[in-house]
């Protein structure tokens, strides 16, 4: 598949179309773009929402922000998230902090989804791309070769397009999941919701989030209030259930405060059967609907003011059988939808174009191994299913602090830090020893130092806006069996046709002529914070390939030019086009 790509030339040098234009689009879009591959964007709404529907940015999203080089402008636009007030029928049952190991580079943040889909905008404008909106994927067709798909603008104008992949990105009612013929199983919660951005006037320590519940007397959930904090002063998006049984919809009592929503209504079914998301059919909240909640269970008298926008909403629990299909591929609500608990899902599908998009760029240069395109779904899908049955799990047993996990590794899995791919077909066969292995997150590590600057960098700095790189740590290289540092850079260069960014990191107590003097760069572990947290097992050589999703693909302990070449396979094509 792979090489037949080059061949087939597409009009106006399109090679990936994406459809949806949400934060999971554009990071599929901008990660292309990055990359050097030319795509384009559509999305059907006119104009970029102004509506903070996920909030929630996770510790292993702003990684991988950093490594796209937008994670600055994220934490400047964001607010720290540093924990989570939890009250049961008006008692304080407990703090939970949010605190993660401290070589962890990032911490947990909360950002409005329509600066989350901005900052990411401006990113891809600034490759020379735009969202072309009011734009529709009306039905596509693939074959070997491509994918032609068929498009009407914002002016009724139809389009026949041929690229060589489609990613769709378009949500819970995927028009791109439905033509590929996807199946989407699952259900739906019976519960409505109310959501609104508002502002309040109690005193509660900013950055925790609330968690307040009303329990039935059987112990179940009878009533819930959650807020999360939003950059402002003292304002929160607040998520509450329509109380069962009432009588007139939310709104109707305060009808001069309601706001606007969108997307296909939710009180009942989508044609597609999907019942997710946003109520677009019925009226909104108002400052009174939310008033007579936070009454019931505020756990301090508050009033609230200031509503930007309101919504009532449904939560699906969905997944589909195959995350794509030859040429065409789907990601985010497209491919799974859960509950908002712990805030995982807008961060899942990041994650999932990520993983995409740096395989479907090697695709379009005809530089991708057999099978890597198939890794997406054999990486991907069981993460979204563990994150859908997960949050299912939480949302039906008060909360993610109700998981039976010990706090650490709870903390660490909600973070998204856990998240590995150990035995998937583009990683190399599990390994017995210690530290991180094939397939799991490249932890960070601070203390670098290289031979002119005089202050120190992170790992994550030296791996930043690089492509797949070749860590080749210790001394000893050329000497005992072990290949020398130029021999292996020489291989990864040949296997990869250049493709590969090969960097040499020396033990503190390296004598410096170990620097050398060749063309690859040498960093000083000074601290030993490498060693340590990728448990190099003293300074003997040891070779790792970092993907450009910052996952290990290889860890060679001695490595040899045949074993390199062995795991390069995995994922590139062979320079002159045979596998």
């Amino acid at each position: 598949m792979a090489h037949s790509t080059r061949s087939a030339a597409r009009a106006g040098g399109t090679e990936v179309l994406v459809v949806g234009a949400g934060p999971v689009g554009l990071t599929a879009a901008l990660e292309l773009r990055r990359q050097g591959v030319a795509c384009r964007i559509v999305d059907r709404l006119p104009e970029r929402l102004p509506y903070a529907k996920a909030v929630g940015v996770q510790p292993r999203t702003l990684e991988v922000w950093d490594r796209m080089g937008i994670v600055r402008a994220a934490l400047e636009a964001a607010v720290p998230m540093r924990g989570q007030y939890v009250y049961v029928d008006g008692v304080e049952r407990g703090r939970h902090d949010l605190v993660l190991p401290p070589e962890v580079p990032y911490g947990f943040a909360a950002l409005p989804q329509y600066e989350t889909e901005r900052l990411l905008e401006e990113a891809l404008l600034r490759h020379g791309t735009r969202i072309e909106r009011g734009t529709v994927l009306d039905a596509f067709e693939q074959d070997p070769d491509g994918v032609t798909a068929r498009l009407t603008d914002a002016t009724g104008a139809g389009e026949e397009l041929r690229v060589g992949y489609l990613v769709g990105c378009d949500g819970a009612h995927s028009t791109v999941r439905k033509g590929l013929g996807l199946s989407f199983e699952g259900g739906a919660f019976p519960e409505e919701y109310m959501l609104g951005d508002v502002e309040v006037d109690w005193d509660l320590p900013e950055g925790y989030s609330l968690r307040s519940m009303r329990l039935d007397d059987a112990g179940a959930v009878a009533d819930v209030l959650v807020c999360i904090p939003l950059p402002g002063h003292r304002r929160y998006r607040m998520s509450m259930r329509v109380p069962p049984g009432s009588s007139e919809p939310p709104g109707s009592s305060d009808s001069s405060d309601s706001r606007g929503s969108s997307g296909p209504s939710t009180r009942e079914p989508a044609a597609d059967g999907v019942v997710h998301g946003l109520d677009g059919g019925g009226t909104a909240p108002g400052l009174a609907d939310i008033q007579a909640v936070l009454d019931r269970l505020s756990p301090q008298r508050t009033t609230a003011s200031a509503l930007r926008w309101a919504s009532v909403f449904r939560i699906g629990h969905r997944i589909v059988d195959r995350y794509g299909e030859g040429r065409v591929f789907v990601a985010g609500d497209a491919a799974h939808i859960h509950p908002p608990t712990g805030a995982q899902g807008m961060n899942t599908g990041i994650q999932d174009a990520y993983d995409l998009a740096w395989r479907l760029a090697l695709a379009v240069e005809g530089r991708a191994a057999p099978g890597l395109l198939a890794g997406y779904d054999a990486e991907r899908r069981p993460v979204g299913r563990e994150v859908v049955g997960r949050t299912v799990r939480h949302a039906t047993a008060g909360g993610v602090q109700a998981d039976p996990d010990d706090p650490g590794t709870l903390m660490l899995r909600e973070a998204q830090l856990l998240v590995g791919y150990r035995g998937s077909p583009s990683v190399d066969p599990p390994d017995d020893g210690p530290g991180p292995g094939p397939g799991d997150r490249a932890p960070d590590c601070g203390g670098l130092l290289g031979p002119i600057a005089a202050y120190p960098v992170r790992l994550f700095d030296v791996l930043r806006d690089r492509p797949t790189v070749l860590l080749l740590y210790g001394t000893g290289y050329g000497s005992g069996g072990v290949a020398g540092r130029d021999e292996l850079a020489a291989t990864a260069w040949r296997a990869t046709g250049g493709r590969v960014d090969v960097c040499a990191l020396v033990p503190p107590d390296a004598p410096h002529t170990a620097h050398g003097t060749g063309p690859l760069p040498v960093y000083r572990d000074a601290a030993g914070e490498f060693a340590a947290r990728f448990a190099t097992g003293g300074g003997r050589p040891v070779a790792f390939v970092i993907r450009p999703d910052g996952h290990l693909g290889a860890r060679l302990p001695d490595p040899d030019p045949a074993r390199l070449s062995a795991h390069l396979a995995r994922v590139f094509a062979a320079p002159d086009g045979r596998s």
